[in-house]
């Protein structure tokens, strides 16, 4: 009988050294998590980018839930001419006014954030006025009030957090209406100028834009506005200027105003409040001047200068103690029927 040989162990096929296996997989590793990061910035970014085009004709900004318009509409207090007034104006895309008085530290930041997602809910771009400046109004007008500095600079920081929290909707801030044009009566330039440029720093972010006070055109020369927006103005992080906020004057005036500001500044793009001057301005009356009317819609003009026009103040709202209206801020109703009598039957 013939053994047969047992057949031989097959020879272990020789594999890569585990040091270079080792690397392999960290390389791929490596690749993977920048291939992974790299999608996630595109996707920010690509956010970022649709937001970083400033306001133009077009523009919609948000119509606050939290206005005052609409808190009288569902007050149940009104009705009639006064009712229909308060819902139209309620539906209509307004900026939304920051102040202390209302949404103090603590809770500013909070509106923010919850006007961001109205913002989205909206489709709309987000509208807000800071205004709560120390010794806001000379400490004696209509709308005096405001923080100290240091309140101002810890109110300002928390606005700046909130913001930059906010990566997926447009941001239009209109910093301290009336804050240049009168620190000239108020004496106080020096003190405006510093606070001024402390809440430029907080607020400033990637895809907001900021707009000084640029007055009107029935205030101070051009030479004299612009050369307070000069001493605050930071082209890296200042859109503009704003001009007739919470003023009646015509669109057409505001928007020659604008240019020639721009030109003696070098620099700059404008707002035009529109809110309420459809009838064009009352001479120098500012304060709840009779027979005006709203304006035209936000985002209807624009051109190289102006950026667009948005109803900045809004209407309803009292310029103050007089012509019959209320405190400044107020409600007014029958002031918000004389205003919507040409748009509502």
């Amino acid at each position: 009988m013939t053994t047969r040989a047992a057949p031989p162990t097959p020879r272990r096929a020789r594999g890569l050294p585990r040091w270079l296996i080792l690397t392999i997989v960290a390389a791929a590793l490596v690749v993977v998590i920048t291939i992974v990061a790299t999608i996630a910035w595109l996707v920010t970014t690509g956010v970022r980018l649709l937001n970083a085009q400033p306001p133009g004709v077009g523009t919609r900004i948000v119509a606050p839930t939290e206005s005052k318009a609409a808190q009288a509409a569902a007050s149940g207090t009104l009705s009639g001419d006064e009712q229909d007034a308060a819902e139209y104006l309620a539906a209509q895309p307004t900026a939304y006014w920051l102040t202390p008085e209302i949404d103090p530290i603590g809770e500013v930041g909070s509106r923010i954030l919850n006007l961001a997602t109205e913002a989205r809910d909206q489709d709309a771009a987000m509208a807000i006025v800071v205004y709560g400046l120390p010794e806001r109004d000379c400490s004696a007008g209509e709308s005096s009030g405001g923080l100290d500095d240091a309140d101002y600079d810890t109110w300002t920081a928390e606005i700046g957090q909130a913001l930059s929290a906010v990566t997926d909707v447009q941001k239009i801030v209109v910093l301290e209406p009336d804050s240049l044009a009168q620190a000239p009566d108020c004496g106080n330039i020096d003190q405006r100028v510093v606070e001024l440029r402390n809440a430029i720093d907080s607020i400033s972010d990637i895809d907001t834009w900021i707009y000084l006070d640029g007055g009107h055109s029935n205030w101070l020369s051009v030479d004299e506005q612009a050369d307070l927006i000069q001493q605050v103005g930071d082209q890296d992080k200042v859109r503009g200027f704003a001009v007739n906020v919470s003023n009646y004057n015509s669109t057409v005036d505001e928007f020659s105003y604008a240019h020639e500001l721009a030109d003696a500044l070098g620099w700059g793009h404008a707002l035009i409040d529109t809110s309420r001057n459809g009838a064009g301005a009352d001479g120098t009356n500012w304060c709840n001047p009779p027979g005006r009317l709203v304006g035209d819609a936000g985002g209807t003009y624009g051109d190289d200068v102006v950026d667009t026009n948005l109803w900045i103040k809004p209407p309803g709202e009292s310029d103050g103690e007089c012509n019959g209206g209320p405190t400044a801020g107020t409600w007014w109703p029958a002031g918000s029927v004389a205003l919507t009598s040409a748009v509502l039957p």
